[in-house]
């Protein structure tokens, strides 16, 4: 297969997508992931509390996307139900207007008890042939009661799967709003952290985040090849991305964050992978060695699962990384994130 050298940069600049928080992160993003590893949870310093607000940030973020992909599978099976609930009403109110018919018929035709019509008739032989088409009137309305009961006990059931969805939607809808009010909240807080710092602590922290990008643009992958040509595919597709910046909650084409990444890129190859990095990490073949790892597969970061990317070759990760930055490859062995298992598909 073909080899998979770095492709070049674009060189259009998107930071108009960012929003108005991550747009003020991009200059003043921390130390990136190739350089050293994120500081000690206990070690004080407004930086490394930057590092831990955005870290944080991005594990909300992925909690918030899974449950934003449940509420967008909840909504369409609501719509389904909706659908199917209103398409069994119509049949009700069909079998009802043949019920009616049926019952009119028989009214105008049972004024007198059957022995009795029988006993006055002029014309007992006529009389008969009518009194069985009655018969099968009544059987025919007795199988249209048995299926209007029928259809009224499904479209109920119907009704009531459809309301406990909608309340499983509005339930996920709020914890929506609760992620996507939490992200904010550390995003401003990492924001007010920065602003408390001087001009030139700013520009060395922009200057490192500068370095980053220049390294990744120079990054060496080797030749080695993918293991599929939809993984090549992919991979390819995430490539073609490198300089987007990262937004949380966003997935493509101008902007991403880490497993919206994955999942655009996948999709470009025409594959389907769930949305977050947790349900990612469970799809395709695990490889639990990096030593095993080819281009295109994916590499799942922390041990919360809450961070994915793609394996770039030469001991790289090509992914969003974090508010602020953009899509870069990377060291995995510098990246501060503990390597948890890659997935071939």
């Amino acid at each position: 297969m073909a080899s998979h050298r770095r492709p070049k940069q674009p060189t259009q600049r998107f930071t108009g997508v960012l929003t108005a928080t991550a747009a003020a992160a991009v200059a003043l993003s921390t130390q990136s992931a190739s350089a050293d590893p994120l500081p000690d949870p206990n070690k004080k310093g407004v930086q490394a509390q930057i590092d831990r607000l955005y870290e944080s940030a991005t594990q909300a973020t992925e909690k918030y996307n899974g449950a934003k992909e449940k509420a967008e599978g909840l909504q369409e099976q609501v719509g389904a139900l909706q659908d199917e609930a209103a398409r069994r009403q119509g049949e009700l109110n069909e079998l009802r207007d043949r019920l009616g018919v049926v019952a009119a018929s028989q009214y105008r035709s049972g004024g007198l008890d059957p022995s009795l019509q029988l006993f006055l008739s002029q014309d007992p032989d006529n009389y008969l042939e009518k009194a069985s088409a009655l018969d099968r009137v009544g059987d025919r309305q007795s199988a249209l009661l048995k299926q209007f009961q029928s259809q009224q006990r499904s479209l109920q059931q119907q009704q009531q799967e459809a309301s406990a969805k909608l309340q499983d939607l509005d339930s996920t809808r709020r914890e929506l709003g609760e992620k996507k009010a939490e992200i904010q909240g550390k995003l401003r807080e990492a924001q007010r952290l920065l602003n408390t710092l001087s001009a030139k602590e700013r520009a060395k922290i922009a200057a490192e985040e500068d370095r980053a990008n220049r390294s990744s643009a120079r990054v060496q992958l080797g030749n080695e090849a993918s293991a599929s040509q939809r993984a090549a595919a992919a991979f390819s597709a995430a490539q073609s991305r490198v300089g987007m910046p990262y937004v949380w909650g966003a997935t493509g084409p101008n902007s991403f964050d880490c497993s919206g990444l994955t999942s655009w890129a996948f999709r470009q190859a025409g594959i389907s992978i769930p949305r977050t990095s947790q349900a990612q990490a469970g799809v395709g073949t695990r490889i639990n060695s990096l030593s095993d790892l080819r281009p295109g597969d994916l590499i799942i970061m922390r041990t919360d699962l809450s961070h994915v990317g793609f394996y770039a070759g030469n001991g790289q990760i090509l992914h969003s990384p974090k508010p602020g930055a953009q899509v870069r490859y990377e060291s995995i062995a510098r990246s501060g994130m503990p390597f948890m298992w890659g997935v071939r598909l």
